[in-house]
């Protein structure tokens, strides 16, 4: 019999050992031996002829090492229980004795004051110095690495005793507006920096220095694509570090955080130098006064481990809330936390749907003639004189062209000849070096006033870009940590819709792309031409009169890309203009109304699909498409 595969019911795949020819047996017994194998394997067989092996009975691996290393694990930890519990020295009954004493109950609270708020304070001030290190200003980001480089470098029982002398250099500290009579505060340095307040301020500045570094690092890690995506919405800039950039950091920042505080929780040991009775110091009174050195310890020990260990469970829930949406499985949530948000989400929902019934009825008629939403007027785009230039590499070079209002323009031409950047300049996610760009006659990035052009604030821009341009991305650049509907609300929302109606309108959009059942997942759930018509949900949820595509198929495999396409051939109905960078020549013939091609930065011939594509006239373009047709 010839080697097959099999199916297992539970979807195993199990190859059918050869046929061995067996020796015939002598005397009955091996007859006996023979018909019993025969019967055997014809019960194991079913009317086709097949194995079936659902009554074989599986024996599970082996792992010997791993076994071996468990039984050395429980002999160690039994020495070590035995060495501990049945040592009398270690002083148990004393230990019992001091561990609820009030004394000792006192100094735990002090140092779960400590720790909380050189916690609070230190993240509260670590936050501003992250953002400062990170931002565009030279002043900002050097009085911010001054100020981490100072506070890490000073041991922290040094800056301790500074700050409780500082009576010493200052005997006042005053508060107010230089050069006025205005007075805020004017009080004996003394007096205002009591042992307490200068644990606490120690405590904080030493926590802000290295906690700013932990939040500096975990900004940096969040990909720059989803920077764009939330500037491309025009989320205003403190919604994009609120909403989409801290919550994706928050999973690199989260585990230094927490060693930084679990640091700080045992760090307050040292304010014993102040003769502060924290937990430490007043054990430290108690074992001098009664020579019960290593119970009182242990008193301290079990303590600080019943801290950390709360804080440690607390790591686990924080850290298990921010990667929703960090890999294709549903993160277990805790069942109060479930309960709760079960009842949020069918309550959101409830209010969805009447607004969005309310919505249908109201656009019934304009929906059923474009198949998309309302039919609106697209933006009329001017692009004059355009050059663009990285380092000695000139992308776009003195460019111009018009795309008329409700038109679908397709933009060709091989890599780096300067296309993406084009799209991005219309959004003004790139700045131009010279030339302008318009959209129904009002500049981009521009206010004029006469002959005079001021540039505008980043503000003004991410306003504009919300009424005017949407921008669909090659690699989706959907926010992992959000769910379908809250990507395409969150636009909406930053924008002023209420809630209840941006939700209606997203479900609508949702639909409309083949996505209905899909609001409550997480991207990263779905396939790569479900998270490109997210994106377009999501690009469309403000209405813009510009939608600009960047290869929106490239990242796709080919039995994916017609899914997208099939919404953007919709789409181009709808009376948006649709600008489109892509390599999909048969799609640009059936949509497009132009053909733009360009190379080296310039344009190179321009016009409708049957003669550019068809009748060429410049010979790059027909070199160019004698390559992909």
């Amino acid at each position: 019999m010839s080697d097959t595969t099999t199916q297992f019911p539970t979807g195993v795949h199990a190859a059918h050992a050869p046929h061995v020819p067996h020796a015939s047996p002598a005397g009955h017994a091996g007859h006996a031996s023979h018909a019993s194998h025969a019967s055997h394997a014809s019960h194991a067989r079913d009317e086709n002829g097949s194995h079936d092996y659902a009554h074989y009975r599986i024996v599970p691996a082996r792992h010997h090492a791993r076994t071996a290393g468990t039984v050395l694990a429980i002999v160690l930890i039994g020495l070590v229980l035995n060495s501990v519990l049945g040592n009398p020295r270690w002083g148990w009954g004393v230990f019992v004795q001091w561990f609820f004493a009030e004394p000792v109950l006192s100094g735990l609270l002090r140092t779960l004051a400590l720790t909380t708020l050189g916690s609070l304070f230190g993240f509260a001030l670590a936050t501003p110095l992250a953002l400062a290190r990170v931002s565009g200003s030279p002043l900002l980001a050097g009085c911010a690495w001054t100020f981490i480089w100072l506070f890490r470098s000073i041991p922290l029982i040094v800056l301790l005793l500074l700050l409780n002398n500082l009576g010493y250099l200052y005997e006042t500290i005053w508060i107010g507006v230089p050069f006025t009579h205005l007075v805020l505060l004017n009080q004996s340095t003394t007096d205002l920096i009591s042992p307490f307040f200068a644990a606490v301020l120690g405590l904080t500045l030493n926590h802000a220095a290295f906690s700013a570094e932990a939040i500096r690092g975990g900004l940096l890690s969040v990909d720059q694509g989803q920077r764009e995506a939330a500037a491309a919405l025009g989320l205003p800039g403190g919604r994009q570090v609120r909403r989409i950039v801290l919550p994706q950091a928050m999973r690199a920042i989260l585990p230094a955080a927490f060693n930084d505080v679990i640091g700080l929780a045992k760090g307050t040991s040292v304010v014993y130098i102040l003769a502060m009775p924290d937990l430490f110091y007043t054990v430290q009174i108690i074992y001098h006064r009664n020579l019960e050195v290593i119970p009182l310890l242990m008193v301290a020990t079990v303590w600080y481990l019943v801290i950390l260990t709360v804080l440690s469970a607390l790591q686990v829930h924080i850290e298990r809330y921010f990667a929703r949406g960090a890999t294709r499985e549903q993160v277990r949530a805790s069942p109060l936390s479930a309960l709760v948000g079960r009842w949020r989400a069918g309550r959101r929902e409830r209010r969805a749907m009447q607004t969005l019934e309310a919505l249908q009825a109201r656009n019934e008629a304009n929906t059923q003639a474009t198949g998309w939403a309302q039919r609106r007027v697209g933006g009329r785009v001017g692009i004059h004189n355009l050059s663009k230039s990285f380092g000695s590499l000139k992308v776009l070079d003195n460019l111009s062209l018009s795309f008329p209002s409700g038109s679908v323009t397709v933009i060709l031409g091989q890599s780096g000849s300067g296309k993406s950047t084009l799209l991005r300049t219309i959004n003004h996610l790139e700045r131009v070096d010279d030339g302008f760009i318009d959209i129904d006659g009002e500049l981009v990035g521009y206010r004029r006033d006469g002959r005079t052009l001021y540039e505008l604030k980043e503000r003004d821009i991410l306003r504009r870009r919300r009424a005017d341009v949407g921008m669909v991305f090659q690699s989706f650049n959907l926010f992992a940590h959000l769910s379908v509907l809250d990507n395409v609300i969150e636009a909406p929302l930053a924008a002023g819709v209420p809630r209840a109606q941006a939700e209606a309108e997203a479900r609508v959009l949702l639909a409309r792309v083949g996505l209905a059942d899909k609001a409550e997942a997480w991207p990263r759930q779905l396939s790569g031409g479900q998270q490109q018509r997210v994106a377009i949900a999501r690009a469309l949820a403000l209405k813009p009169k510009v939608l600009l595509f960047d290869e929106p198929t490239s990242a796709l495999d080919p039995e994916l890309v017609n899914e997208v396409l099939d919404v953007i051939r919709q789409l181009a109905q709808s009376g948006t203009t649709l600008i489109i960078v892509t390599h999909e020549i048969g799609f640009a013939r059936e949509v497009a109304d132009t053909i733009v091609f360009m190379d080296g930065g310039r344009v190179v011939e321009s016009g409708p699909p049957a003669n550019v594509l068809g009748k060429p006239t410049h010979p790059r373009t027909r070199e160019f498409l004698s390559k992909v047709l």
